[in-house]
């Protein structure tokens, strides 16, 4: 492995503003290829798809480019890759296209730890059809999602089932594998939310078994764009059209208008940034982004680990949760004061975190309004041992 944070940090303008960014589960921060590859695009001559001239080419050839990426990172076929210009839009539009075919007493599946963003469609969809939904409960002491419970949650009436591959709240990353299984055996339709285990974990679609999986670039680092990734194509043309086009195929019928070509010029780079995290990866940008990930998997373990440990050692904090699979992002309050208060008192310092009331998701789940909501945590590949060092010591100044 060869996973050099100092040589990554060096990739990003932004980190010069002097502050430390804790601020990941809104996004990563952009790297320099990534606006580079974006101001390029809109100097070119870029036109509609269709015609026989270059502008027209260089579109369709943008497009393309940003499919072969997407698949390359998540193990897919880029004949799978919707684009759009978010992974909220994408999956409203997935949810709309699928329930409208569902009736009074059908049912889907979601779970407690996913985000508002990965549950709100679903439930509006139910509510449309009468339908009703299930939730999959976290466990409150580890904030783990047990998979068994999916046995007795999936029924004859599941139309589908949609959990997240890694929590973007408290980092949890379930059984995934297991909870699609069990879905298969009923025939439900599984949508695996990848947003923030992207950044962090090797994919790999068909090991994963999901039909769909969602994405969103922007929290590696690359432009406001999302992707909802098929593991079989096929699928595509079985699920009723959204696209203004009566003709279209494939993709094309979950997606709407004109695409923004300079951000998929983006987010091409920002894969290919995903490609070279460890200097020493080689082979097909696929065979990099496995070895890539492999070594920012192994470093964020590490650096996670030393926060947890000085995080526990501190008395008046307490870290939620403690589960054994987990990206690199945490949640915690602290004794006798509220988040938002804590939050700016880590801001006095040059610290970016966010703070969550606890009044929906994962926190509320957890009651953890009660105490005055929570503060998150999110490291990201420019992470290191002085900015996790410096966390300690503001937080230790509360105590």
């Amino acid at each position: 492995m060869a996973f050099d944070v100092a040589r990554i940090r060096g990739l990003f303008p932004a980190l010069g503003d002097g502050w430390i960014h804790f601020d990941g589960s809104a996004g990563m921060l952009v790297p320099e290829q990534v606006a580079s590859a974006v101001s390029t695009a809109m100097r070119a001559p870029v036109s509609g798809p269709g015609g026989t001239f270059p502008a027209s080419e260089r579109a369709e050839s943008i497009v393309a480019a940003a499919r072969r990426a997407i698949a390359d990172l998540a193990g897919a076929e880029p004949e799978g890759v919707v684009l759009g210009p978010s992974a909220t839009v994408l999956l409203d539009r997935l949810v709309d296209a699928l329930s409208e075919t569902w009736t009074l007493g059908d049912d889907v599946v979601l779970s407690r730890l996913d985000e508002q963003a990965n549950i709100a469609p679903w439930v509006r969809a139910m509510k449309r059809v009468g339908g009703t939904v299930s939730w999959g409960e976290i466990d409150i002491e580890t904030c783990e999602l047990p998979a068994w419970q999916y046995e007795e949650l999936v029924g004859p009436r599941t139309k589908a089932v949609s959990v997240t591959c890694a929590s973007g709240s408290v980092g949890t990353r379930p059984d995934v594998a297991t909870v699609v299984e069990i879905a298969k055996k009923a025939g439900a339709i599984v949508v695996v939310d990848a947003t923030y285990a992207a950044p962090f974990v090797p994919l790999d679609l068909d090991a994963l078994g999901a039909d769909v999986v969602v994405l969103s670039a922007q929290a590696w680092g690359g432009p406001a764009v999302g992707a909802l990734v098929f593991r079989d194509p096929g699928l595509l043309e079985q699920i009723p059209s959204r696209a203004l086009d009566p003709l279209a195929t494939g993709a094309e019928r979950l997606e709407l208008g004109p695409h923004a070509y300079p951000l998929l010029a983006g987010v091409v780079a920002s894969i290919d940034y995903l490609a070279g995290l460890d200097d020493a990866a080689a082979g097909s940008r696929r065979e990099r982004l496995l070895t890539s990930l492999g070594s920012a998997k192994s470093y964020h373990a590490g650096l996670l680990a030393q926060l947890s440990t000085e995080l526990h050692a501190l008395p008046h904090v307490m870290v939620i949760g403690s589960a054994t699979r987990r990206i690199p992002t945490l949640a915690f309050t602290v004794a006798d004061r509220k988040a938002a208060d804590v939050a700016r008192h880590l801001s006095s310092r040059n610290v970016c975190a966010f703070a969550d009331e606890g009044s929906t998701g994962v926190f509320a789940a957890l009651g953890v309004g009660e105490v005055g909501g929570a503060v998150r945590i999110g490291l990201a590949h420019y992470s290191n041992v002085f900015e996790v060092n410096q966390l300690v010591r503001v937080l230790e100044e509360l105590g």
